[in-house]
């Protein structure tokens, strides 16, 4: 048996621990060392592959986001972050080519799939120098009766703020519409009935709080409280908030007979 076969991925994984440096690098250097972990070791050290595993403890503030979407009798759609530590690096063009190779495997095969470009961005990483990693992947897969809506808000020639929309019973028009909506309005949740009990019985509290604080009757209370909870909803719930291009309307009133499925949104350093 070859030495090479006798390397195992847990020598691999031991000297990925130790060093931080990428599995294919971490796998090479044993292989050119007759699988030795020490001299595997200083090989890396050589090469400059341990001081680019070790940027891992830097942080990811910056980066940029793709977002997909293919049409078809079941319409898919898919949302793919890569981070990193400066804007420098979020605006390259491998960058940006590989997030966006990441949101189209993504839409092809499934969230899962990004894992298989792990080694790609490990050597983008060294290249670049810099600590990058694979954020947050979204997907969704429609149905013959949804639409998926995109939007990409592109800030300094990369993508900062993706988001993806289905729905049920609206056209393309309206799902595009709803989500440069929420790449503005940044909602939590879809409906009333998503937002946690608890979270609303402290915004109730702490409405009842500041209305006695301002020397309110008791009797004007429930009327005010319940006022400003509307308030409290519209920042946070989707089909409460007023439509950005018509704050006449809210969300629900622009969507008629449509209903909003999910929606998701990816933003960069959020």
């Amino acid at each position: 048996m070859s030495q090479m076969a006798e390397i195992t991925a847990k020598d691999v994984q031991a000297l990925r621990k130790k060093t931080g440096a990428g599995i294919l690098d971490c796998r090479n250097a044993l292989e050119a060392t007759d699988g030795d972990p020490t001299a595997a070791e200083r090989w890396l050290l050589e090469k400059g592959k341990v001081s680019a595993g070790k940027r891992s403890d830097r942080e990811r503030s910056q980066g940029a986001v793709a977002v997909v979407v293919n049409d078809g009798d079941t319409p898919v759609g898919a949302i793919a972050a890569l981070e990193c530590e400066t804007d420098f690096v979020a605006k390259s063009s491998e960058f940006l080519l590989l997030v966006t190779e990441i949101a189209s495997e993504v839409a092809a095969a499934g969230e899962e799939a990004a894992g298989g470009l792990v080694d790609r961005i490990e050597k983008l990483a060294i290249v670049l120098k810099e600590n990058i990693a694979l954020g947050r992947t979204v997907r969704f897969e429609g149905t013959s009766d949804s639409s998926i809506g995109s939007y990409l808000h592109i800030q300094s020639g990369r993508g900062v703020n993706a988001v993806l929309v289905e729905l049920h019973g609206g056209s393309d028009e309206l799902a595009h519409d709803v989500a440069v909506h929420i790449a503005f309005a940044r909602p939590e949740y879809l409906s009333r009935e998503d937002v946690p009990a608890a979270l609303v019985d402290e915004a109730r509290e702490t409405a009842e709080a500041i209305a006695r604080n301002e020397g309110k009757p008791d009797a004007a209370l429930p009327k005010i409280v319940e006022g400003r909870l509307q308030g409290w909803y519209k920042d946070r719930v989707l089909t409460d908030q007023p439509y950005v291009k018509d704050e006449k309307q809210t969300i629900a009133q622009l969507l008629g007979a449509a209903s909003i499925i999910r929606f998701a949104q990816v933003v960069v350093g959020a």
